[in-house]
């Protein structure tokens, strides 16, 4: 599996499993383009970095005008909220669906165009196993990353005869500082490690995984 020569867009790139997903891409040769609404100073020098607000799709659609070529594009920009599903003063509904739903189209509504005229590309999304069923406070989490899981389908039935492979990885609990902050009594060893998760992203972008189109795949460590 190789990533050789292909220039990649990476959303939420200074998270925890964008830093993860960085260093895979650039151990496989491409060329990364990070991307998030802010960078610490320190981060990645010797990148290219884009600071925006995905919700912003004019504001995204400029930053992609200015990347040049785009082979690949990972939406891992997104959040997780919990709270009771029956509460519609709740503000995490509308939260969940800009963070893990409008980030991911405003992306999208800028690369396509660009991947189309290039002929090919891919586009990777992060689901969630958690979303394949309804669970107590997760309403507003569950429903934006199935309509996640829904867009990534749907893309892909639009374009893959146009060259471009649409598909999600569905991850588990991925082992972050911030999982782990806020989940300090559970087990880390279950989780998914980031760098495996990475794997699996860069191997969906690949030329290796040229006939897959829409998959929903499951990346559940232990848990």
């Amino acid at each position: 599996m190789s990533l050789t020569g292909k220039r990649v867009a990476i959303t939420g790139a200074a998270g925890g499993l964008g830093r993860a997903v960085t260093a895979a891409v650039i151990e496989q040769g491409a060329t990364p383009l990070l991307i998030d609404l802010k960078f610490p100073g320190d981060f990645a020098p010797d990148q290219e970095k884009f600071e925006l607000d995905l919700t912003d799709a004019r504001a995204t659609a400029s930053a992609f005008g200015k990347m040049g070529r785009v082979d690949a594009l990972f939406n891992l920009a997104g959040g997780f909220h919990m709270a009771p599903s029956h509460d519609i003063e709740d503000p995490g509904w509308d939260n969940m669906f800009r963070m893990n739903v409008q980030t991911l189209r405003s992306a999208v509504a800028a690369v396509v165009p660009k991947m189309l005229d290039q002929g090919g590309g891919a586009i990777v999304n992060i689901g969630a196993i958690g979303a394949l069923q309804g669970h107590g406070n997760l309403g507003a989490y569950g429903a934006s990353k199935s309509a996640v899981m829904r867009l990534t389908e749907s893309l892909s039935d639009e374009l893959r005869e146009q060259g471009i492979n649409v598909n999600a990885v569905l991850p588990s609990v991925i082992d972050t500082p911030a999982n782990r902050e806020g989940m300090p009594d559970a087990d880390p060893s279950q989780w998914v490690a980031p760098e495996d998760l990475a794997n699996v992203i860069c191997f969906l972008a690949s030329d290796r995984a040229r006939a897959i189109h829409g998959a929903l795949l499951p990346v559940r460590g232990l848990s």
